[in-house]
């Protein structure tokens, strides 16, 4: 009896639902089917704020738009079914499953065609003209295509609403035209301060792995009046530039972070704060750096322009990370990483 209780525990529950129609329309019903082995306790989740609990419920979505269904049973994240389902319109459209928008953030439009009867689709999106007359470009697009039924993107810049997306879509030799306008909002975070050789103060705002463009901006002035890399406290310890030479000689600047030192002597260099390990990370002159404790990265300025890379790691200070170009300002002569969101 023990050995059947133990059987009878251990067989797998096989989570599924199916749907109907296929291709539902807004405001058509759709009909879920649990086809699941066994439970006594379901949660759905239909993707647009909505849910049930009966074992096999119906539900009708108000707008077109690709949602995500999921079942589990009895409470159990293990047990679980999850299923895309497309709610089309009767004419060709577009969504996107975030309805707020802030620059410099991934987002996927996708196409909503009804097409029941499998006529060939072709899609085109594109940028159309809009009344605020912004100059390419305030959207980038980060997938190869523009002929898909999906498109990946990102706004770079704060905009009130204008069309700013379009799509051609044609069914069946019907060409059909959607633009639809959003409002693109600005967002706070990190900056780096830059000092140009004629006196020009600049900020340039960082967004994970993204940059706006360097604009002209007196606040800089302030945090580059800060910022300075011949002496530095470090565990409550004074590091100088004199001090330092006698280790690394021909040193112009320092900066000290999780006890490595990075600094400029006839190009840019990190070691272990000891001075072991020295290793050249660009073997071009560098006219000015700083750390963003913040991020874990370093920023620095050559003779093509602003750089920047993550922290070094290893205790032998081989790295692997490859340095991106921030921006092609060559004539930067200071730089500061503002820890205050701007």
């Amino acid at each position: 009896m023990t050995i059947c209780c133990t059987l009878i525990a251990c067989k797998k529950i096989d989570v599924n639902f199916i749907y109907a129609p296929d291709a539902p329309r807004a405001g058509e019903k759709v009909q879920f089917t649990n086809q699941s082995s066994s439970g006594e306790n379901w949660e759905w989740t239909f993707g647009d704020g909505s849910t049930s609990t009966l074992k096999s419920p119906s539900h009708t979505y108000k707008r077109p738009g690709t949602y995500r269904v999921i079942l589990k049973v009895d409470k159990k994240n293990s047990l679980t079914a999850t299923k895309e389902l497309t709610v089309y319109d009767t004419v060709p459209t577009f969504t996107c499953t975030d309805t707020t928008f802030y620059i410099f953030k991934d987002y996927t439009f996708t196409a909503c065609v009804y097409n029941p009867y499998n006529y060939d689709v072709k899609y085109e999106w594109y940028k159309p003209e809009n009344p605020e007359g912004l100059q390419s470009p305030y959207m980038v697009v980060t997938d190869t295509t523009w002929k898909a039924s999906t498109l990946h993107l990102y706004f770079t810049r704060p905009m009130t609403k204008a069309p700013l997306l379009g799509l051609r879509v044609i069914l069946d030799d019907d060409t059909t035209y959607i633009e639809k306008e959003f409002e693109v909002l600005n967002r706070t975070t990190n900056s780096i301060a830059l000092l140009t050789s004629d006196e020009g103060y600049y900020r340039q705002r960082i967004f994970g792995d993204r940059a706006e463009r360097a604009k002209e901006d007196m606040s800089a002035a302030v945090q580059l009046e800060i910022e300075q890399d011949t002496a530095q406290t470090y565990n409550g310890y004074l590091f100088t530039l004199s001090e330092l030479s006698a280790v690394f000689p021909g040193l112009q600047g320092f900066h000290i972070a999780n006890r490595k030192i990075y600094y400029r002597m006839d190009g840019l260099w990190v070691a272990n704060i000891d001075g072991a390990y020295p290793v050249e990370i660009d073997e071009r002159s560098c006219f000015a750096m700083t750390l963003d404790t913040k991020d874990n990265r370093i920023y620095w300025a050559n003779e093509e322009g602003v750089w920047y890379m993550p922290f070094v790691g290893s205790d032998n200070n081989k790295f692997v990370s490859t340095p991106v170009l921030l921006n092609t300002m060559t004539n930067v002569i200071k730089l500061a990483a503002d820890g205050e969101p701007k």
